[in-house]
């Protein structure tokens, strides 16, 4: 049963993915894309955990605390540009 969830859980969450790439290509707006970028980074943590669930392993563990940490800095990231039109401000003043 739980087998069956998993798989199904796997099989949505995938679809899903599509839609997020589908919004970041059209996307009506430039938030619009980052937000979905965000979007598939959560659908890559809940894939890999999926997966590793299916096999068993707590192998995988590493490998979704990084990809939690990267979406979370890309998503950083791009907001500090939209807002700013800058992600690394470079105003020191030299005496």
């Amino acid at each position: 049963m739980l087998g069956t969830i998993i798989q199904l859980s796997l099989l949505l969450v995938s679809l899903s993915m599509v839609a997020f790439v589908y919004r970041v290509v059209k996307g009506p707006s430039t938030p619009d894309r980052v937000v979905a970028l965000d979007a598939i980074g959560i659908g890559l943590v809940a894939i890999v955990a999926l997966i590793s669930m299916v096999i068993d392993t707590f192998a995988f563990l590493e490998v979704i605390l990084l990809l939690g940490i990267l979406a979370f800095l890309g998503t950083v990231a791009f907001s500090k540009f939209i807002e700013k039109g800058e992600i690394i401000e470079r105003d020191r003043e030299h005496h």
